[in-house]
């Protein structure tokens, strides 16, 4: 890969040039936005630093949502905060015009603005340690719909520029709260619960009945998030830090006898990352890669598809019984 760029768009041509040769390897395209992300943070506080200086602190940039676990598809929108060491005026003002030009320059190199404004230029994702850690606990205070989701995206941060040990802080902080406050993963649980139908009584797929993507599914809604989900809650809370959601299965199924069920569903989870690159070669944009049309499936497909999404909800069904009861044989 090139090894310096001088500009955004120089990032984006090289971008636009070289990703579609990663479509066909999860593993590989996740890398690539790695790549152009770290170079777009790079310049960004290459910018800063001729206008106002050096960092005055150790921090971390950290990405979240699928690229904090790893999931990225072909065209993928931002999810990423700051944490910086130093509490201070000085600090707050720096890492708020760095938050800003890195938000500005992932734009500009072809990751759209994340429409839930969970981005380094919103205060709610750049602070300070100190101020990380008490947000941290008044959303698990609160325990509102809101607060919730907010630490269900944190818990899925991955640092991919500076000190990944601030992120590792914070996340000790989410489980040592809930070793005291056990009931609050049942908080958890509650607000991942509304599943979209996808599979009716008869065994028919349900598709978009009108609109751009009539006959399609969406894959993210209908079967990416529920296990996504619900494999997260059961990285919550057992304590796993990983991020990726076949990392915290492969973790999850060697702590205890009774997660082993889970390695179905990581084969499940393969399938949908397989499924996923059958959209990336007409993606224009990002919900592109979302919808698969149904029509254009083998009988094959489509069993294995319906099959896919049944389980998602049986996947669900099975950490609720894990949380009600505990692990049973």
């Amino acid at each position: 890969m090139q090894s310096e760029f001088n500009s955004y768009e120089s990032i984006k041509i090289y971008k636009d040039n070289h990703i579609h040769q990663y479509e066909l390897d999860p593993e590989k395209l996740n890398e690539f936005h790695d790549q152009m992300m770290r170079s777009a943070s790079k310049l960004a506080l290459f910018h800063l630093e001729k206008e106002v200086g050096n960092p005055p602190c150790n921090y971390t940039w950290f990405v979240t949502g699928s690229g904090g676990r790893n999931e990225q598809g072909l065209i993928s929108d931002q999810d990423h905060g700051l944490v910086y060491e130093e509490h201070s005026e000085i600090a707050h003002n720096y890492f708020e015009k760095l938050g800003k030009e890195l938000s500005k320059g992932l734009h500009e190199i072809g990751y759209p603005y994340c429409e839930g404004k969970v981005m380094s230029s919103n205060p709610l994702w750049c602070k300070s340690l100190t101020d990380w850690k008490k947000q941290l606990i008044n959303w698990m205070d609160n325990k509102s719909w809101e607060s919730i989701r907010y630490l269900q995206i944190f818990y899925d941060s991955r640092s991919l520029v500076g000190a990944s040990d601030l992120i590792i802080k914070l996340k000790n902080v989410i489980l040592n709260y809930l070793n005291e406050h056990k009931k609050l993963i049942q908080r958890f649980m509650d607000n991942i619960q509304h599943i979209k139908n996808s599979v009716g009584p008869l065994g028919q797929i349900y598709v978009e009945p009108f609109g751009q993507y009539e006959g399609c599914i969406d894959l993210k809604k209908t079967a990416f998030l529920p296990y996504v989900n619900a494999i997260r809650l059961l990285a919550i809370k057992e304590g796993v830090v990983e991020t990726s959601s076949l990392e915290r299965i492969d973790c999850l199924s060697t702590m205890n006898t009774c997660y082993r069920e889970l390695i179905h569903y990581k084969h499940n989870f393969e399938k949908l990352l397989k499924y996923r690159t059958l959209l990336y070669s007409n993606a224009q944009a990002y919900d592109d890669v979302h919808y698969l049309n149904v029509k254009q499936l083998t009988k094959q497909e489509k069993r294995e598809v319906k099959d896919i999404l049944k389980d998602g909800k049986k996947l669900h069904q099975f950490v609720q019984r894990i949380i009600d009861k505990g692990c049973f044989q």
